[in-house]
């Protein structure tokens, strides 16, 4: 199968456990996902199958929506719950006060990565380091956050919905807020509800993949490939050029309709295409090549021994 399923992982799998359980629901070797989450975390990973693992590096860099809870007036070694306790601190400030910091911390800001995290240094995992109690230094990194909307007030619980840009932790977002409110703060809880386009409310737990297996509807489940890519403007490449896409090569105006635009704003950023044939197949994704002024291959995801399986040999 050729697609992207959109798994509820629940609290206690890592999300290699949720790729390896899916090899066996549905008897496929080819399956990776789209970005870790936290073993005690749970919410939305979109899992890639077939050609779609070409699009896991493609998904982790997508913008993200969470929902977690900040516990107030305590520190651990993890920045969360799950970890050793390191200062336990009263709780000072007032329901206003935690608005007003909350509020600083959106926009452009600077995130040192934890040291349990699945970042590698010199080709190993700072958890794994940190369990061994070593230490290392790490870089400051320039994440975004789009959206930061307080939910619920209860001290010293803080319920709050986040809309982030890649590579953000959401438990040192946690901490940081603590340490701004001069308390300290650790992760309670997190679930998180959208990546890109895959919602929480379409996900599915494993179990429920299971059954679904068992009730031969897995294709209502599997997201198409280009689904991912709606937003980008769609061309069909004529039946005359068709062997010019069959062979990956790249693509000029007149082979393809509708006519579009080149470049997508006025920095002149090279357009992105969804190229398909006349029969409807996706091929992939061309990006426009501003010096030899052509459209070349950047994606593709063309799956051409399903398509002989289904054609026949002489389709290519």
């Amino acid at each position: 199968m050729n697609g992207i399923i959109n798994v509820y992982k629940e609290k206690g799998y890592t999300s290699h456990d949720v790729v390896a359980k899916l090899r066996g629901i549905l008897r496929q070797k080819k399956i990776g996902h789209t970005g870790t989450l936290d073993p005690q975390a749970e919410g939305v990973l979109p899992v890639c199958l077939g050609n779609a693992t070409r699009l896991c590096d493609l998904l982790t860099d997508k913008t993200k929506e969470y929902e977690a809870v900040l516990r107030l007036g305590v520190t651990t070694d993890t920045q969360d719950m799950t970890g050793e306790v390191l200062s336990e601190a009263p709780v000072t400030v007032s329901e206003d006060d935690i608005t007003n910091i909350m509020s600083t911390f959106k926009g452009k800001i600077l995130q040192v990565p934890p040291m349990y995290s699945a970042l590698k240094v010199n080709g190993r995992k700072l958890v794994d380091l940190a369990r061994e109690g070593i230490e290392v230094e790490r870089k400051a990194r320039e994440i975004e956050i789009y959206e930061l909307e307080i939910l619920e007030i209860n001290l010293p619980l803080v319920r709050f919905r986040v809309n982030c840009s890649k590579g953000t932790y959401i438990r040192t977002l946690c901490q940081d807020i603590g340490e701004k409110a001069g308390c300290g703060g650790a992760m309670e809880n997190l679930i998180r509800t959208r990546v890109d386009r895959f919602e929480i409310k379409d996900a599915l737990t494993l179990e429920q993949i299971e059954q679904v297996r068992d009730d031969r509807r897995l294709d209502e489940i599997l997201y198409p490939v280009d689904d991912v890519f709606l937003h980008l403007p769609a061309v069909t490449v004529k039946n005359e050029f068709r062997k010019v896409i069959d062979n990956g090569n790249s693509l000029y105006p007149k082979m393809y309709e509708p006519r579009v635009e080149f470049y997508t704003d006025e920095k002149k950023t090279p357009a992105q295409l969804r190229v398909y044939n006349e029969d409807k197949i996706f091929y992939g994704i061309y990006v426009y090549d501003t010096e030899r002024r052509r459209f070349k291959p950047y994606k593709m995801f063309l799956d051409k021994e399903a398509l002989k399986e289904k054609y026949g040999k002489e389709y290519f």
